[in-house]
């Protein structure tokens, strides 16, 4: 909007297509919402009830500045005890939400014109997150043909003098990729070789569904350059609590504690005690969570395959979003879905809010029930630009 009591650098509309689907799902009182990655199912009870117990019992202060001291002693031991990582205290954070903690990671290394490479498709947010931060955005393609894996020599040809670091996402949102121990090892080796960090977004861990998942700050030399983003979010259907945390060098967590000071404070007391009893709770609230969108995204992979003019790698890999080749249909992402939300009132996001390499593609996102799923998927199939 453009006003002379608005920055400037906001009079450009920076809308996105997700800011815009929750208009958007209320265009049709039908409408089937696959657009946002807001998990259907309710936080564990079990972690209800713990975290109630505790503001009862007083935890509404705030916290530590860099977090609740047992939250951080939690998230020392379950690297430990997962991946076999050594993490010190000094090398955790804990933010209200792994968005937040994106831009103070990005705040935290940044410099003015620093460049920084995202995998892409990537998560909406990231660029504007990195023009926040006052850097430059540069896109790194991946393609189906590919396996959606980074290609090192493309990676190469893309650093520069000012070149600062680069962003992955593994299991992928949106396309539900997962890079490779081998992809990674070629990424750690560039990394080394061109003096860069690494900001691993680890939001997905617990959905990946052909191997189990390796952090990249696991890997050899690895920690030292590493920035590790968490959420319990999407692992332990925790939306609403905003809380995630950040692993880093310890001089990069303390320079991210003197911006948050600035920001939010501290994240929410009553979530870190939640987050607290997810973690000590995992075997017990997370399976049957995993094994639920795991089979919605078997079964939706499987339908969408079954409509002609649209296509998804099978079986699906990770996260719990499904990046549907529309190509065939001839329309480009914008019109593919705008088509099946006017003429089917399913809604789902064009491929290109996720980058220019996105093109083509529509996004879904597996939360709502198979029952759900299969109507979406029926409905769409009715619509002449897809048969």
């Amino acid at each position: 909007m453009k006003h002379k009591f608005i920055a400037k650098r906001y009079w450009k509309d920076q809308s996105t297509a997700m800011g815009q689907s929750d208009v958007l799902a209320k265009s049709f009182d039908d409408v089937i919402n696959l657009s946002l990655g807001d998990p259907d199912l309710t936080t564990h009870e079990l972690i209800i009830e713990k975290a109630f117990e505790d503001a009862k019992a007083g935890h509404t202060k705030y916290t530590d500045f860099r977090g609740d001291p047992e939250l951080r002693a939690e998230i020392c031991k379950f690297y430990k005890e997962e991946y076999g990582m050594d993490v010190a205290d000094e090398e955790v954070f804990v933010s209200a939400s792994a968005c937040l903690g994106m831009y103070l990671a990005l705040e935290a290394i940044v410099d003015d014109g620093d460049e920084i490479i995202l995998q892409a498709p990537y998560f909406t947010p990231y660029p504007q997150q990195v023009e926040l931060a006052r850097g430059i955005t540069v896109e790194l393609p991946t393609y189906e043909e590919e396996d959606f894996q980074i290609n090192i020599e493309r990676l190469e040809s893309l650093i520069t003098e000012r070149t600062k670091a680069l962003v992955i996402n593994s299991p992928s949102n949106p396309t539900g990729n997962c890079l490779t121990v081998e992809t990674m090892e070629k990424i750690a080796a560039i990394a080394e070789k061109y003096d860069l960090i690494v900001i691993s977004d680890d939001i997905y861990t617990s959905f990946s569904y052909q191997n189990p998942f390796v952090p990249f700050a696991s890997l050899p030399g690895m920690k030292e350059r590493t920035i590790i983003l968490n959420s319990f979010s999407k692992n332990f259907t925790m939306t609403g609590w905003r809380v995630g945390n950040i692993i880093a060098p310890d001089y990069i967590i303390r320079t991210i504690q003197q911006i948050n000071e600035n920001v939010v404070f501290t994240a929410p007391s009553i979530s870190q005690r939640a987050a607290i009893y997810a973690l000590r709770n995992r075997d017990t609230v997370q399976p049957e969570m995993v094994a639920e969108y795991k089979k919605r995204m078997f079964f939706a992979a499987e339908k969408i395959n079954e409509v002609p003019k649209m296509s998804v790698i099978y079986p699906p890999k990770g996260s719990f979003y499904l990046f549907i080749n529309i190509k065939k249909s001839g329309l480009t992402s914008e019109e593919a879905a705008d088509v099946i939300l006017r003429k089917a009132h399913v809604l789902m996001l064009p491929g290109n809010a996720f980058g220019n390499c996105g093109e083509g593609y529509l996004r879904i996102a597996c939360t709502v029930g198979v029952d759900k799923l299969g109507e979406a998927i029926d409905r769409i199939k009715k619509i002449s630009e897809f048969q």
